[in-house]
């Protein structure tokens, strides 16, 4: 995987870090293997290869704050794979788009959905160019899965771009996901207007699935962002305790069981222990599309 990383169309860093933050390099296109990155942090959590010293590092600060940091990212991507399967399996959807797509999994989107039903087409959007490059070698065939820059502020035009409406019919149901994405959004974006106006995008039938970091210990809150915001560079949301969640879904019409950790969401067979009652957890739900 590393050679992936060093053929990527991004610029590498020794030294170029003023530059970056003031701004005359793009954070997201350079490739900074002293510096943390949030998608390679999430790969270390959910026991990937495709990280370096500093983002275990990174990672090691966060899980002394949130013990629960690894549990809890790998109960979010299992969400999202439970998520797809129903929504083929259960509502007939046949096209995604995944908004935060991050480094590519040993399972993906695109395998689960495909593999229920091979006319399934789906769209990964992220604005990490080392992202693009990973998942763009290892996951687009173009016919069926395509890779894409966006993020979670820009589905209008996502959804618009020509490459994306060669695979993605906007009259028919698609279904939004937004898995481990709210708590990034950069204020003063709201989550709950992001996820309204995707909603009013789509046809009819259509579900947006989300999720949002939540902590009830306001310190721990404050510290853990600190980790998360300086990978990202500054473009970082917050976690949010769960009761400034829920409100986000609140224009939705959420399918059952409503907005949980989201380990409890349908779990069947694929049980990650999730708890309501969790200090540091993922919240979210799936929401039908009047």
């Amino acid at each position: 995987m590393e050679c992936l990383q060093h053929a990527a169309c991004c610029r590498y860093v020794d030294g170029w870090g003023a530059a970056v933050e003031r701004g005359r390099v793009p954070r997201l296109d350079v490739l900074d293997v002293t510096s943390p990155n949030p998608a390679r942090m999430t790969n270390y959590l959910l026991g990937g290869k495709d990280h370096y010293p500093a983002d275990r590092e990174a990672c090691a600060r966060l899980l002394q704050l949130v013990p629960a940091a690894r549990q809890v990212a790998d109960s979010a991507h299992r969400f999202l794979l439970r998520v797809t399967s129903q929504l083929v399996r259960e509502y007939g959807v046949r096209q995604f788009v995944v908004l935060g797509a991050g480094l590519p999994t040993p399972v993906a989107v695109h395998q689960v959905a495909q593999s229920i039903d091979a006319r399934a087409r789906v769209v990964y959007a992220d604005e990490d160019a080392l992202v693009l490059a990973h998942a763009r070698a290892l996951w687009e065939d173009r016919r069926r899965t395509l890779v894409v820059r966006g993020g979670p502020l820009q589905t209008r035009q996502l959804l618009g771009d020509p490459a994306v409406r060669r695979l993605i019919d906007i009259t028919l149901p698609v279904a939004v996901l937004f898995v481990s994405v709210l708590h990034t959004i950069p204020e003063p974006a709201d989550p709950a207007v992001v996820l309204e106006q995707t909603a009013a995008l789509l046809a009819p039938g259509s579900l947006v699935a989300a999720s949002h970091l939540v902590g009830e210990d306001a310190d721990v809150r404050r510290q853990a962002d600190a980790v998360w915001r300086e990978a990202a560079g500054g473009r970082w949301g917050r976690v949010r305790p769960r009761a400034e969640v829920g409100p986000y879904f609140g224009a939705l019409r959420l399918l059952a069981p409503g907005l949980v950790d989201v380990g409890r969401w349908r779990p069947g067979s694929d049980r990650t222990a999730g708890s309501g009652d969790r200090a540091w957890a993922e919240y979210g739900g799936v929401a039908l599309v009047r």
